[in-house]
């Protein structure tokens, strides 16, 4: 079994080996994963995080040794909380990371990568955060553009979005909306939920297709053109704009 760990920002996975093929998930900076299928420039990875499986480019990722690799995922994970930064290495290096991203073996103001290391100033987390934190969370990708697959400030679809605002908070959620909501404790009504809590919304088919996080005052914030506040009621998401409902609910999770 061989190991790597994504040593750029942001890496796109595909359902195919191809650079035109779907992308359906990204890899951020310091999340790393097994190698399953290497073919040509290519190589189809699982994710540590949340067992997500793709293919991403050779040439935009790094290969851990096992050691190593067993080294990162044994150590509490640090997740950066700045919006936009850099980190420098030794030689005084910048690379770009954004929210979200790992921080491997972070002690103090540094962390590191095999033999490199790199210094950081920002503000990160490293334990379980509380609901109200994962709401003060949510508003810092608020107008963040719709991006299918992606899971950066910089684009990202519904379910990426509640990924990654609660891996910020220090909870492991799955990558789809269907695999999100198999997770937590149902709640019956909207008066039993807290801000923080999730809400599942489905199709015609009876398909869970979207997911948003539950504000106060039944409000809810989710990821439809763009990161935005809607009302929730019984029926589902109320569009403020277009005052008409967008999404039928089907089911809300507590978590925690």
């Amino acid at each position: 079994m061989k190991f790597g760990i994504c040593n750029l920002n942001c890496v796109a996975m595909r359902i195919e080996p191809c650079s035109t093929s779907e992308m359906t998930s990204q890899i951020l900076f310091g999340e790393t994963f097994k190698i399953s299928k290497i073919k040509g420039n290519w190589i189809k990875i699982i994710l540590d995080f949340d067992f997500y499986e793709g293919w991403v480019l050779k040439n935009q990722i790094a290969i851990l040794d096992q050691e190593s690799h067993t080294k990162i995922i044994s150590n509490n994970s640090v997740v950066s909380n700045e919006l936009v930064t850099f980190v420098s290495d030794q030689n005084n290096n910048l690379q770009t990371i954004s929210l979200g991203a790992t921080l491997p073996l972070f002690s103090g103001n540094s962390f590191q990568i095999m033999q490199h290391k790199f210094h950081f100033d920002g503000d990160a987390n490293e334990k379980k955060m509380t609901k109200s934190d994962i709401v003060s969370t949510t508003f810092m990708y608020l107008n963040v553009p719709f991006l299918w697959g992606g899971r950066s400030p910089f684009g990202l679809d519904c379910s990426g979005f509640t990924q990654m605002v609660y891996k910020i908070n220090g909870y492991t959620l799955l990558r789809n909306a269907s695999f999100q909501a198999s997770q937590g404790e149902v709640l019956s009504f909207i008066e039993e939920s807290e801000p923080g809590d999730l809400a599942f919304f489905d199709n015609s088919d009876g398909d869970i297709i979207h997911v948003g996080i539950i504000l106060a005052d039944n409000y809810i914030i989710h990821c439809d053109g763009k990161v935005r506040i809607d009302r929730l009621d019984q029926s589902g998401i109320y569009n403020v704009d277009t005052k008409r409902h967008s999404h039928k609910l089907r089911v809300m999770k507590q978590l925690f």
